[in-house]
């Protein structure tokens, strides 16, 4: 197993670079990540050495109540993603993944694990919006809306970039953003693991078992 420095801009590409319909975005203030990576390996997930922590944020729940990210997920193995509702291909594939592969997991530790979907396109995802749209994938995934700058900033922490909405050449509204699910660790609640966009149900379904001991998948 060898070290590389990466800016964390870097660990985006497989992601930006493929972002098709959600877009994807250029923040060269990024901080620097070390990684562990294994010539060869084939896979999905990227183990940071320098783990990132959890931002300090505080948006609204399907409920329409405050949700602490950071107080709500602390000690609970926790994958969060950046996405919205009206995605036509990369969020809903992403959710859905996690999703299918939560159900392999007993009981006890499905009720362990924390799914955060938090909107990048708080205009139109409401939290009545998020709530129906979550409850076709899981019912108990966390969604998060608020004011946009404060989304921004909490992505930005992740080395995740989010942009606001805008128009495409169709004029229909697209909002650009990373692709990157982030795990965080029950033991230290850092966010250690990086998937990206080309993460299968059945990477979720072999890595989660040991998210949710806070071991390197």
């Amino acid at each position: 197993m060898r070290k590389k420095l990466f800016a964390a801009s870097a660990l985006l590409v497989a992601a930006t670079l493929t972002l098709s319909a959600c877009g994807s975005g250029d923040d060269s203030n990024q901080s620097v990540a070390d990684v562990s990576v294994e010539p060869g390996s084939d896979k999905a997930a990227t183990i940071l050495d320098q783990p990132f922590e959890k931002p300090d944020l505080v948006l609204t729940d399907t409920q329409g109540k405050p949700y602490d990210f950071r107080a709500e997920t602390k000690g609970r193995p926790t994958l969060v993603y950046f996405g919205y509702t009206n995605c036509p291909d990369v969020c809903p594939l992403t959710m859905s993944n996690i999703a299918v592969a939560k159900t392999k997991l007993s009981r006890a530790d499905q009720d362990k694990l924390r799914i955060v979907f938090v909107t990048t396109d708080p205009k139109r995802d409401t939290p009545a919006a998020l709530g129906k749209w979550l409850k076709g994938i899981d019912p108990q995934v966390v969604g998060l809306t608020g004011d946009f700058a404060t989304i921004q900033a909490g992505a930005r922490t992740l080395g995740i970039s989010v942009e606001p909405t805008s128009k495409d050449k169709n004029g229909k509204t697209i909002s650009m953003h990373g692709t990157q699910v982030i795990a965080f660790s029950p033991k230290t609640d850092g966010g250690y693991v990086l998937y990206g966009e080309d993460a299968t149900v059945d990477d979720y379904i072999k890595d989660l078992p040991k998210i949710i001991k806070g071991q390197n998948p």
